[in-house]
């Protein structure tokens, strides 16, 4: 006999629930590869920066909104960032608690060598 998986629980608000790894399914591997792509590392970044939530068209990406919602997917599905509807709004926040117990340092170093980068390459 197969018991049938627990209904989700809603998010916060009673927003629309989006699927997150759990803190032990998270992959070093997921993470380095979600933030290999420069467009999802500056969303890193501004998350980082911001150190609250922000709404996905807070973002100004120069990209479309289908590659910008792929971008965002990316990211939660490696377990970077948890999403959250609010309304109508999908909230977007820094997962560092969970980043940081799994990978100690690792967000940081990131987030400085990208600083460092920008600095060198004017771009930021």
């Amino acid at each position: 006999m197969t018991t049938a998986a627990p209904a989700p629980v809603p998010a916060a608000g009673g927003g629309r629930d989006l699927p997150h790894p759990a803190p032990e399914e998270i992959r070093l591997e997921s993470v380095l590869h979600a933030l290999s792509d420069p467009m999802r590392l500056r969303i890193v970044r501004e998350l980082a920066v911001e150190g609250d939530e922000l709404s996905c068209s807070q973002f100004a990406l120069p990209v479309t909104k289908s590659t910008s919602t792929h971008h965002f997917r990316v990211l939660r599905e490696a377990g970077v960032i948890h999403q959250v509807y609010r309304g109508t709004a999908k909230m977007n926040g820094l997962r560092k608690d969970d980043l940081d117990a799994l990978f100690p340092g690792l967000l940081d170093c990131v987030l400085t060598a990208a600083h460092r980068q920008s600095l060198r390459l004017g771009d930021g």
